[in-house]
């Protein structure tokens, strides 16, 4: 029996085709309209990335303020309340307004390209969700310039310091986290919509590229855990404003309860912020070592099981508050648990590196360093686990230690690695490999000078978020706020690379790293405004 069904387009008639697209859009608004209303999931996709660079380089300056402070012993530069101030917004600006951000961008980039989608599911939504976060993180800064300052009560904002003693600004710091959390949960829920719905004819869920898997777990665990940080803040927001005691142990409310609500989310938001960064990783090393990823469906297994666990282990960062016996075993090899995922991962790399036919682009130099440092993080990581440990590592500078080299050669790293990589794809020119080197060696002896000898000073006892300290950390300090201001003086090379690769250089084709082999690889580079408005016929990888 004959089918009235059309015969599939070949991916190649598919993308011819794209390329006329724009005149049939010669309506478009032009200038600051065009920004504002764009629906195009690659020019959102370009505002995340701008906006996360730009709150990457204003949390950057908060925490030079704090290194410059902590040159020397003494109070030198500001007093211990704005000290107090830079430390919180520092981290609140981090993680919620340049890590998170940076990888919505690339996902909104990249996403449609690598399951050969015309664009993201819901793109008026998709428009709605990032212009929540300028509004919300101009909010937050604002509070520096209110009475009494901005939060001043660490990123963790625990209660009762950001309850009772907190400064008037922090109703307005709660009201920004309600809107970035509104803009994480409807980005997570376009990106879920947009994987399952989307995706080319022939492209199983096994096909997908480790990317959008990475993705496609971390809006599942965005859409879980968002809810309980508005929950928690909605209970400060009460407790500030209308005399509840959720967590005033003088109206018989418990301070630890918001430890476990916070922690309840956090944890998994850790994961949220190095999950993607997985994703890019497992994209880059295949394509400079030339081979197919080592074990690819187990990488797919190790993310889920990361994902899951991560649920499990909140507690370890309450080992100190009296947690039961039981209760800390449970959480400290639930903690340990972990490892073994992570290690397939790591495994899996360093697997598919093996025997490859290996050049060092930029891209690669930052994929591998990532596996390298964020490995020596992991590492620490297993040593904060183990309960009468974490005793001595609590509050110290271990911990900052620890976080930094998860979250800065981490999830920074590979959001690096990621625009280096695709980059060709966005703007049609390689970016400049010698400005990348430069940019690379400098930002990763800035990383290992910052962070590498706070281990040290904080085995030895050194509390963190102090303005002033004893004499014997004096040196140890002096060598991380040396590398800290050589980390974030090498971002300028970033940006001058990124620019001049927009503005012009060597001519990237369709397929512009040897080694590629997924779905976006296959449009013109630049990718054109509309892609694969007729689905693209897809051939499955062999993995």
């Amino acid at each position: 029996m004959a089918s009235n069904l059309p015969p599939k387009p070949t991916l190649e008639h598919s993308t011819a085709a794209s390329g006329g697209l724009a005149h049939e859009h010669h309506e478009r608004p032009r200038g600051i309209w065009r920004w504002l209303l764009t629906t195009n999931h690659k020019e959102i996709g370009t505002l995340y990335l701008v906006f996360s660079l730009v709150m990457f380089f204003i949390g950057g300056i908060f925490a030079l303020v704090v290194r410059a402070e902590l040159f020397q012993p003494g109070l030198q530069l500001v007093q211990p309340e704005f000290f107090n101030q830079m430390t919180t917004m520092h981290g609140l600006i981090m993680v919620f307004g340049a890590v998170m951000p940076s990888f919505v961008g690339l996902a909104n980039w990249m996403v449609p390209l690598q399951v050969g989608a015309p664009d993201m599911a819901l793109p008026r939504l998709n428009n709605f969700s990032f212009w929540l976060l300028p509004v919300a993180f101009t909010l937050l800064l604002s509070t520096l310039l209110m009475p009494g300052g901005g939060p001043d009560f660490g990123w963790t904002f625990y209660a009762p310091l950001s309850t009772t003693y907190a400064p008037p600004s922090t109703t307005f710091f709660i009201l920004s986290l309600h809107m970035a959390g509104i803009s994480s949960i409807l980005g997570a829920i376009n990106i879920i919509a947009t994987i399952l719905n989307l995706r080319a004819p022939g492209m199983r869920l096994m096909d997908m590229p480790l990317f959008v898997w990475t993705w496609l777990i971390t809006a599942f665990l965005l859409i879980a855990v968002m809810p309980i940080l508005a929950g928690v803040i909605t209970m400060m927001l009460m407790d500030i404003n209308f005399g509840t005691s959720f967590f005033n142990a003088a109206g018989g409310g418990d301070p630890v309860l918001f430890q476990h609500l916070f922690w309840f989310f956090g944890h998994p938001e850790v994961y949220i912020m190095i999950l993607p960064a997985f994703g890019i990783v497992s994209a880059i090393i295949p394509t400079f070592a030339r081979k197919p990823l080592f074990g690819y469906a187990s990488m797919v297994y190790a993310t889920a099981s990361i994902a899951i666990l991560s649920f499990l282990v909140w507690a370890h960062h309450m080992f100190v508050v009296g947690l039961p016996l039981v209760a800390e075993l449970f959480f400290m090899f639930t903690t340990m648990l972990i490892a073994i995922p992570t290690g397939v991962k790591v495994f899996n790399w360093i697997a598919t590196l093996f025997r490859g036919s290996i050049t060092f682009e930029t891209a690669m130099l930052f994929a591998l360093s990532f596996v390298v440092l964020f490995t020596i993080g992991g590492f620490s990581g297993l040593m904060l686990a183990i309960a009468p440990a974490d005793f001595q590592y609590h509050d110290t500078y271990f911990v900052v230690a620890h976080f930094h080299y998860v979250l800065v050669p981490g999830a920074i790293f590979a959001v690096m690695a990621g625009v280096y990589y695709w980059l060709p794809k966005w703007t049609g020119h390689y970016p400049d490999e010698r400005l990348g080197r430069w940019h690379f060696w400098m930002s990763v002896i800035g990383v290992n000078l910052t962070f590498f000898p706070m281990h040290f000073s904080g085995l030895a006892g050194m509390p963190r978020r102090i303005p002033d300290y004893a004499l014997q950390f004096a040196d140890f300090n002096m060598v991380s706020s040396v590398g800290a201001f050589m980390f974030g003086v090498s971002q300028l090379l970033f940006v001058w690379g990124v620019i001049k690769c927009v503005r012009g250089g060597e001519k990237a084709p369709a397929k512009a790293w040897e080694g590629a082999e997924d779905l976006e690889w296959s449009v013109p580079s630049p990718a054109p405004l509309h892609t694969f408005e007729t689905p693209p016929e897809f051939t499955p990888i062999t993995h």
